[in-house]
């Protein structure tokens, strides 16, 4: 036990001053210690001024702020660009004018084309990042320039840019598809799946929610919200709190956070919870796309099956039918209430299911491409790994017809073999592959 020290003469110095006499000795003495603690004093501030000075010099610029280098190096503004983007904008009369996000994506590139197709302004943005091929993406890129959709380069987490945006076009509405994808992809990159799915939205709807007027906003959930729901078919009304993915999880955040929105900030917001999308320019991560790939080339696909040998089953919508119900959901987007940041009155809020109502198990599916294909699969059955991917999807879209008029027309058959002309057209090699719908 370490020995107490001496108490020291100012401890006995009164809490009421003017009754105690110091010492003739004590006035030098203190002013040494005076001086000592002074020059303690000034050693140690010069330390912590020193510290701050290299802390902000060293440290990273604020997130929600370009930096020096990243305004230098910005491939948007200036009077070209903004011409670029009012002419993409521009709609004919009684038109909407869209911003769409993920332009560049499989679902995206299709709505783009459709709206367009029917005298919207339309104005994409994405930023090609890598997760697959970005090949894909730039091809789909030329095929919407080549119909007038300029698709701006740019991240929807900066907030400098997207201010721009809506200061050039006043966006009616802003079809959000901008996302990391993939459920197995988040067990080895989850920061990009927060990083996109939920502050890439947070920034788009504070953006939204600040511009004048406020557009009505339609976004891509994922029927993967339902988790290890056992429940089908699966309805708006189920529980979704049981995710069985990073991914799942992100997209149940989305849609708190535009609860959230929608209650304090007026923001008319719709999500759409898509069942397995499928089709001409799709992904490349999803099976029906990868098997095509390793069938052609003769390499064995694995197929997984659920305990106890059942099947694994999906709700392979088309990509036309998602199309439909995308267009009706703007179509039927109430208007934001709000205006600059402060909500005037109650906002549409919507969640909608947007499927093909019939299952199809996944070695159906490997049939199917076999038939179209004229090459038999070597297949590889495996029991399902616990990454993430749920048994089977099976959508109730009784509130999309009731609310959108949905109708899904396309079945399985029909279109893989739209899928399946489309792939082994653009991987032929061929110079007109771009024109290829």
């Amino acid at each position: 036990m370490s020995q107490l020290k001496p108490i020291s003469h100012l401890d006995n110095i009164p809490s009421t001053p003017g009754k105690f006499k110091l010492e003739k000795s004590q006035p030098y003495i203190h002013r040494l210690r005076f001086h000592a603690s002074l020059s303690k004093l000034t050693l140690w501030s010069s330390f912590f001024l020193v510290f701050i000075l290299f802390y902000y010099v060293l440290s990273p610029p604020s997130p929600s702020l370009p930096s020096r280098r990243a305004l230098n190096d910005s491939s948007w503004g200036g009077p070209d660009w903004e011409k670029r983007v009012t002419r993409s904008a521009r709609t004919s009369p009684h038109g909407l004018t869209v911003l769409v996000t993920g332009a560049a994506g499989f679902v995206g590139t299709h709505v783009s084309m459709a709206l367009k197709r029917r005298g919207d302004g339309v104005l994409g943005i994405d930023n090609f990042n890598h997760y697959y091929d970005p090949r894909l993406k730039r091809d789909r890129q030329k095929l919407l320039e080549r119909n007038g959709v300029f698709v701006v380069e740019g991240d929807i987490n900066d907030a400098p840019l997207l201010r721009k945006l809506f200061d050039v076009v006043p966006f009616t509405h802003v079809m959000h598809l901008a996302a990391q994808a993939g459920v197995r992809y988040a067990m080895q990159n989850p920061g990009s799946y927060v990083h996109s799915n939920i502050a890439g939205f947070v920034s788009l709807l504070e953006v939204c929610k600040s511009v004048n007027p406020q557009p009505a906003i339609v976004w891509a959930s994922s029927s993967s919200v339902y988790g290890l729901n056992s429940k089908v078919p699966f309805s708006e009304k189920d529980r979704t709190d049981q995710p069985a993915s990073l991914y799942a999880a992100t997209k149940k955040a989305g849609e708190e956070i535009a609860h959230t929105y929608n209650h304090i900030y007026g923001l008319s917001i719709t999500g759409l919870r898509f069942f397995t999308v499928y089709g001409p320019w799709g992904r490349p991560d999803m099976a029906y796309f990868f098997f095509t790939k390793d069938i052609l080339k003769g390499k064995p696909i694995t197929i997984f099956e659920a305990p106890g040998h059942g099947s694994v089953a999906r709700d392979f919508t088309y990509i036309d039918d998602i199309v439909k119900g995308c267009v009706a959901s703007l179509d039927t987007a109430k208007k934001s209430t709000g205006s600059g940041g402060k909500k005037k009155g109650p906002a549409q809020l919507r969640v909608i299911n947007l499927g093909n109502t019939s299952p199809v198990p996944v070695s159906n599916l490997v049939s199917i491409l076999e038939k179209h294909l004229k090459v038999k699969a070597k297949r590889k059955v495996l029991p399902m790994p616990r990454n993430g991917d749920v048994r089977f999807t099976h959508a109730n879209i009784s509130l999309a017809h009731k609310e959108l008029r949905y109708k899904p027309t396309t079945d399985l058959e029909t279109g893989l073999k739209k899928f399946v002309k489309w792939y082994l057209t653009h991987y032929s090699g061929s110079k007109k592959k771009i024109s290829a719908w």
